[in-house]
């Protein structure tokens, strides 16, 4: 039998079948021991009677005046005769029985004691030297019958205890093991970046080595993710003053040199430094993003972060390309306005990166704290939606992107709990691309400035 992967049906099976195998023998063995009690009851009874017959049947039959008379005891109410006797003579003569005795139920006196036929159990005694003799009879049916009774006894109440039994046994295993439901529980409604060590106070002792196993393994996992993004952190910014040292060297190149060949090559250093000023930008941008706190005590209007963050991408190169529409009531959120801020900013850059020319970047704010940035543009297959958040991932982006915009939107889209939404071609439309991300609003204490 192949046992259940379920711990707790697991327990109840085996420990239903155990109950039931015990139940079972200790009624068996409970039916013999009494059986064997009765018998002995039986026999003391057949005895006894016997016993106590045999000098009333002496006292009557030599108080005769004839001798060799067969004489039945009438009855004096109608009974269930359990017992039946005869008394005989030494010659074999029946000299006194019972009312519903049959004589073909019994052998020839063969000496006092016990004896036992096809279907009788009987006792023998005499008396006055063995010439009156006296021979009790008790059918095996009874016993048998009574063997039954006391059988059932004992068995019909398994038929309510048994189940009852089991049914206490399923409630106490998932009594018991409702610690440890809870404990995987909390483990499940974790997200992949909640790494903080789990309760274990309330799980069973058996349990508590695995626990502490999995705690002492997620400590090791966070440490080893605080050291990634430090490193990332670190590395991007100890490289933001030797790029700006770069930078400034090429631009001080260009303007000193006469020869173009000289000057387009330090233009070429300076575009690909820029490039990785961002790519530093983006990866300080994305270690905020997985490892800061984004949620703060206090709340603030996410519009004029919005404003704010369009005002400056337009001005850096994207005048009039970018139709803002804020809701005219405040937008509050407790979200952290830096963290609004990188996330606006990188679906907005992105959209005009990879978008139509021709065509503005609309970004929507609503009321209810959705975030909307489309542009117009060919649509893209489902297979490169699902790998535009990867990292590193361009799928058709121009050669100056870094591959983590959409990568540091969906990490804060994620710790916030607000999956971020991507459609191509834009809802209503039969081009362009869509992103999207629901973030918390609610009544709060203002921030204020």
């Amino acid at each position: 039998m192949r046992l259940p992967r379920s711990l707790q049906a697991r327990l109840g099976l085996l420990l239903g079948i155990l109950l039931t195998v015990l139940w079972i023998a200790a009624a068996s063995v409970t039916a013999l021991i009494l059986r064997g009690e009765m018998d002995e009851v039986f026999d003391s009874a057949l005895q006894e009677t016997a016993q106590r017959l045999l000098p009333l049947a002496v006292v009557d039959i030599v108080g005769r005046e004839e001798d060799g008379i067969t004489q039945r005891l009438g009855t004096i109410r109608e009974h269930d005769e359990l017992f039946s006797y005869i008394v005989r003579d030494a010659d074999g003569r029946i000299l006194l029985r019972s009312h519903a005795t049959d004589v073909a139920i019994f052998p020839d006196y063969d000496g006092p004691g016990f004896r036992q036929t096809a279907t009788h159990r009987l006792y023998n005694e005499d008396a006055l030297q063995g010439t009156v003799r006296i021979t009790v009879a008790e059918p095996l049916e009874h016993r048998a019958s009574v063997a039954r009774e006391i059988q059932m006894g004992l068995g019909l109440p398994l038929l309510i205890v048994v189940p009852l039994a089991l049914l206490s046994i399923v409630f106490a295993v998932k009594a018991s093991l409702a610690p440890l439901r809870r404990f995987g529980e909390r483990l499940d409604a974790r997200n992949a970046r909640d790494l903080s060590p789990v309760p274990d106070d309330d799980i069973p002792s058996e349990i508590t080595p695995v626990a502490a196993t999995l705690n002492r393994l997620l400590d090791r996992l966070r440490a080893a993710f605080d050291a990634e993004r430090s490193f990332a952190a670190n590395a991007a910014h100890e490289l933001r003053t030797p790029l700006a040292g770069a930078i400034a060297q090429a631009q001080r190149l260009q303007s000193e040199t006469r020869d173009h060949a000289a000057r387009a090559r330090a233009a070429d250093i300076e575009g690909t430094l820029k490039r990785l000023t961002r790519l530093s930008e983006h990866l300080m941008q994305l270690t905020r993003a997985e490892g800061g706190q984004l949620r703060l005590d206090l709340c603030s209007d996410l519009r004029i972060v919005a404003q704010l963050v369009v005002e400056d991408v337009a001005q850096t190169g994207a005048p009039g390309r970018i139709a803002l529409k804020l809701p005219e009531t405040p937008v509050m959120s407790d979200l952290d306005p830096d963290v609004f801020g990188i996330l606006c900013r990188n679906l907005v850059e992105n959209a005009l990166r990879h978008g139509s020319d021709a065509a503005p970047v609309d970004v929507t704010l609503t009321p209810d704290g959705r975030l909307i940035v489309a542009n117009d543009g060919p649509v893209l297959p489902p297979e490169t939606l699902d790998r535009l958040t990867a990292r590193f991932e361009r799928a058709g982006a121009s050669a100056d992107g870094s591959g983590l915009g959409l990568a540091i939107v969906a990490a804060i889209a994620d710790r916030i709990e607000s999956p971020l939404v991507l459609r191509s071609p834009r809802p209503g439309t039969s081009s362009g691309f869509e992103a999207s991300v629901r973030l918390p609003v609610g009544d709060a204490k203002v921030l204020s400035d």
